[in-house]
């Protein structure tokens, strides 16, 4: 916090003028004249551009914020968008092809996104950015664009989803060799965190002080936490964002992952975001629920005058059972993901939706007619929060405009029979690349460029020898 002498500044007149009211926002400012003095009054000495790859994370320069208001040009290869979570690239083939020149793409910072890096020594600020081409052409294959491609498709027919991500992660101990499995971390008990404590508040108690710094992080940064609980798996848990517009949750799903790994190292353990870093435990799930609203009236579209279903919210799920299991590959990214996605567990390996049934993947909770919404539990934590919410979204939109019917309710469990959806990463490229309709949606040069990385990804997996192989093959075969 700057000192209180920084509260009033002289005026010109050689009066005292008061600081204007948008140099405290906790996040964002309008325009860039705003933004010297947001950095000035906190004496911000560096800037953090940064923008999510296709993976998710957090790629962009940083550079002192006299630069940053300089008028400074900034720029990234177009190759950081097509690389692999290994950092290999994939083979042109299927419809994407590397570009010889690699050339670079213009970051645009987006000021409503300025917020303090609160885990920084020095003062420091960081600013989501945006991608564009030289002739200032939006770039089809980023994953901001890509969430604001679909966006665009409900605008166009007078419609704004709101939606609210909850995001479940792991807290385990330090592990720098990777050859050694995760293990729980030790909570202020001096034990290791066991199993089974889901909603225990004892089991968020063990954990107070990382708790406390990702409140304090999160709320220096303007990052809004609905509810934090502690989940079902050993030192898992899980935090609810309030409902809003589907870009401002995306940026804050993409901070939050940030700021709680980074309150995580502060306590001498990492937090994962892994679908399932422990055996046996668990998966980590991101759940994201989902109304329209109609631009004109305000009014939530799934829902009618008398409070019942309209024709609207069938087909949103119409559109989602038809659409979700070839868009698998956007909620389930890694060979990882599909370890959660296992018949008979909470984690749905089905397409069907019943009404506050948690077997379903489409869940429709209790809630008064003008809340009422689809949660998709397929998702898993590791997936990219804009293309989770770009494909999630997408699938509904077909399903509105193609007037797709949806199957009746599910009124019993729904997990313990038939797989609905692709059991594996290959299988999953495959329907995605398969689905024209959704892939046009999404942009066909982000879909080329999505699979071709995915596939990539796999063969990178397939050089792994895993213990599995080691314990069962080596003297037996």
């Amino acid at each position: 916090m700057p000192p209180a002498k920084k509260e009033v500044r002289p005026s010109s007149r050689g009066g005292r003028a008061r600081t204007p009211a948008f140099v405290k926002n906790l996040r964002g400012v309008k325009n860039w004249k705003e933004v010297s003095d947001w950095l000035e009054w906190r004496g911000i000495e560096d800037i953090e551009c940064i923008t999510p790859d296709q993976a998710g994370v957090a790629r962009g320069k940083m550079m002192p914020s006299k630069k940053f208001t300089s008028n400074t040009s900034l720029a990234l290869p177009s190759a950081v968008f097509m690389t692999t979570i290994s950092g290999g690239y994939p083979e042109d083939g299927n419809g994407f092809h590397y570009p010889e020149d690699d050339g670079d793409l213009k970051l645009m910072p987006d000021l409503s996104t300025l917020t303090v890096v609160p885990w920084e020594e020095d003062p420091t600020a960081a600013v989501i950015c945006d991608l564009v081409h030289q002739d200032g052409r939006s770039v089809e294959f980023t994953p901001r664009n890509v969430l604001k491609r679909v966006l665009a498709a409900y605008d166009k027919l007078g419609l704004r989803p709101v939606v609210a991500p909850e995001i479940e992660f792991y807290l385990v101990r330090k592990n720098p060799d990777p050859d050694y499995p995760l293990t729980p971390p030790v909570g202020r008990s001096g034990r290791a965190i066991g199993g089974g404590a889901g909603y225990s508040i004892a089991g968020v108690n063990e954990f107070d002080e990382l708790i406390d710094d990702i409140y304090h992080f999160s709320e220096s940064q303007g990052l809004e936490i609905d509810t934090l609980i502690h989940e079902e798996g050993a030192g898992q848990l899980e935090i609810n964002l309030r409902h809003g517009d589907p870009i401002e949750l995306a940026d804050q799903v993409f901070m939050f992952k940030r700021t709680i790994r980074e309150a995580a190292l502060k306590h001498e353990i990492y937090a994962t975001f892994m679908a399932k870093p422990i055996q046996g435990q668990p998966g980590s799930a991101m759940h994201i629920h989902q109304s329209i609203i109609d631009k004109k009236t305000g009014k939530n579209i799934f829902s009618a005058e008398d409070g019942s279903e309209t024709e609207a919210f069938f087909h949103f799920i119409g559109g989602m059972q038809k659409h979700v299991p070839n868009a698998l590959v956007m909620f389930a990214p890694y060979v990882n993901s599909y370890r959660r996605l296992t018949q008979a567990a909470s984690a749905p390996v089905n397409n069907k939706w019943g009404y506050d049934n948690r077997t379903t993947a489409f869940r429709v909770p209790r809630s008064d007619p003008a809340a009422r919404r689809v949660e998709n539990r397929i998702p898993s934590s590791d997936a990219n929060p804009y293309l989770a919410l770009a494909a999630s979204l997408a699938c509904g939109l077909i399903g509105i405009t193609r007037k797709i019917k949806a199957e009746p309710p599910v009124l019993t469990t729904a997990n313990a029979d038939e797989i609905d959806l692709p059991r594996s990463l290959l299988e999953a490229v495959d329907l995605f690349e398969g689905d024209e309709e959704l892939c046009a949606l999404l942009g066909k040069s982000f879909a080329a460029t999505y699979a071709a990385i995915k596939r990539a990804e796999f063969e990178t997996f397939m050089e792994v020898i895993s213990p599995w192989e080691r314990e069962y093959l080596l003297l037996n075969v």
